[in-house]
């Protein structure tokens, strides 16, 4: 078992530098991968080194360990937190309690007790950790849970829509909790245990008993969020598991993809596999979750793009009011997504598959034609859903021809082949200038709304994200990898470089100079100024 990680939170960098010297953190099991003066600087920290435990004292300026624990329950559910607090404080214990912190110890601690509180929370990891690797209880678990009706309903539920008389009934007979929320979202989990290597796990020489394994996660994660029903979906979709969540009036859809990133790193953590889970649109009437799930499946496809080991929310890798595309038909879908997403490998296996199709059928070659027809047409609709140039991707190499003059005389299947095979990747190279493009354009009109709010001190990745219609966590992704800087660095300079406007322009005093700026606290104003420029607002002003 490698050692846990481990991050300390405390205002006081003697203190800090003390437990760290002090404490065979080996020898219990955990490693230190950073420490943090406040919440605040905790929080970025956390999300970047992802620790498996928190050590947080309770005072602490700008943000106390309580609002710290608070906002790590929603970001990092998995975590354990200890705090220390040199108060014995009820409240502070009842608060603590109320927010499933792990430990809450008054100071001061010695190293003796200090290390005893480490290894019992080890024990529980390696509990936690072991229970979940249990291979035959995951045998067991996996014969209680496939009630094949159920299952055959909720496959038929993100297959088709279906009557809402049928659907009352069989939510009801099955025990089905999904039942009249507000909306409902489908998401669509891809599991990639092929590409795991054999370790020293059990569970990887068992591959087929590592969805079982997934589907527990899920459950338990999920659990607590929402109501939701977990499922192995039809075979003709990519994905191994398949997920209908009920949104209520306590949860939220960001709420919810929130979740499932933590369960796609709890996932790669405890079992060493890398899962990719697939958002689709939400949806007003839970009759109609297909069309959700089918958006799920096809953000899948973005793998490639995005990367895989996180959620992809579908209304971020194709926004609102660009829809979807849908054909009907295997010969349009696999098309389509070789053309989307290439790479060129696998656009040449799709046509060749095409031009095998056409080659085995025993037709008149009219209707050859009409099947190249019904390709072409395919690439039209693309091309036109995502506002390409079909003069453009048409006619290069083609002049003073239309985009169908190929057709009525074109006998030869290898030609079309040929013909389609540049014609798909003009497409493919189209698309992803354009994804490039539009992902350009968001984060410029991001950078427009930050200079545009940046003095209001509420202005968070959540409220830039609702007004872009995005996810947090995708927007923070492709924000960082535009411009090289998390949102929060990039906001603190553009608030920082207007107070230096300030200091040298006007006479205000720091603390408008601060509310100015997006700051309610002058205090972590100050602080914040000293750290980036290493002198103090008063004192910066007066080198002028």
């Amino acid at each position: 078992m490698d050692l846990y990680r481990i991050i300390l939170v405390d205002d006081e960098e003697e203190v800090r530098k003390s437990i760290i010297k002090k404490i065979d953190w080996n020898s219990a099991g955990f490693c230190v991968v950073g420490d943090a003066e406040n919440g605040e600087d905790a929080l970025e920290k956390i999300e970047a080194l992802e620790p498996d435990v928190i050590l947080t004292d309770i005072r602490m300026p700008y943000m106390d360990g309580l609002t710290l624990a608070e906002r790590v329950r929603q970001k990092a559910p998995s975590a354990k937190i200890v705090i220390f607090s040199g108060y014995d404080d009820f409240e502070y214990a009842k608060q603590a309690i109320k927010l499933n912190v792990t430990e809450y110890i008054l100071k001061p601690v010695n190293v003796e007790e200090l290390t005893a509180i480490l290894r019992r929370i080890k024990a529980n990891l390696d509990q936690e950790i072991e229970q979940k690797r249990d291979v035959s209880l995951l045998r067991e678990n996996y014969k209680k849970n496939l009630p094949i009706l159920r299952e055959q309903f909720l496959n038929d539920l993100v297959s088709q829509p279906v009557e809402e008389s049928v659907l009352k009934a069989k939510l009801s007979e099955y025990d089905i909790p999904l039942a009249g929320a507000k909306k409902w979202v489908a998401a669509a989990i891809d599991i990639e245990r092929e590409s795991v290597e054999e370790t020293e796990l059990p569970i990887h020489k068992e591959k087929d008993l590592i969805p079982i394994s997934v589907m527990q996660l899920v459950e338990e994660k999920l659990g607590k969020y929402c109501r939701f029903s977990i499922f192995n979906p039809p075979r003709i979709y990519e994905a191994e598991l398949a997920v209908i969540a009920a949104i209520d009036e306590e949860n939220s859809q960001t709420g919810l993809i929130d979740v499932l990133g933590d369960i796609c790193k709890e996932v790669k953590k405890i079992l060493e596999v890398p899962i990719t889970i697939g958002v689709g649109y939400r949806c007003e009437c839970l009759a109609e979750i297909s069309s959700s799930y089918k958006g799920a499946v096809n953000a899948l496809g973005y793998k490639a793009i995005v990367g895989s080991g996180s959620t992809i929310y579908i209304n971020d890798v194709e926004p609102v009011g660009r829809g979807k595309l849908q054909f009907d038909g295997k010969d349009e879908a696999d098309l389509v997504g070789a053309v989307k997403f290439g790479p060129r490998e696998k656009i040449e296996n799709v046509i060749q598959e095409l031009l095998d199709k056409m080659s085995d059928a025993k037709v008149h070659y009219r209707q050859c034609q009409a099947y190249m027809l019904s390709v072409t047409n395919c690439m039209i609709q693309m091309m036109q859903m995502y506002d390409l140039d079909m003069e453009e991707i048409f006619e290069e190499g083609r002049e003073n021809e239309g985009p169908l003059s190929f057709v009525p005389g074109t006998q030869k299947r290898e030609e079309f082949a040929q013909w389609l095979m540049g014609v798909a990747l003009r497409v493919n190279q189209s698309m992803n200038r354009e994804r490039d493009n539009t992902m350009k354009q968001v984060i410029k009109e991001a950078k427009e709304y930050i200079m545009d709010h940046y003095q209001d001190p509420e202005l968070s990745v959540e409220k830039i994200c609702r007004h872009l219609h995005m996810s947090p966590a995708y927007f923070s992704t492709m924000f960082k990898k535009e411009t090289g800087q998390t949102y929060i660095a990039y906001l603190t300079e553009v608030r920082l470089n207007k107070a230096v406007e300030l200091l040298n322009k006007t006479d205000d005093k720091t603390y408008i100079i601060a509310a100015k700026v997006g700051y309610q606290e002058q205090n972590y104003f100050s602080y914040v100024f000293k750290k980036r420029f290493g002198i103090s607002p008063t004192k910066f002003r007066g080198t002028k």
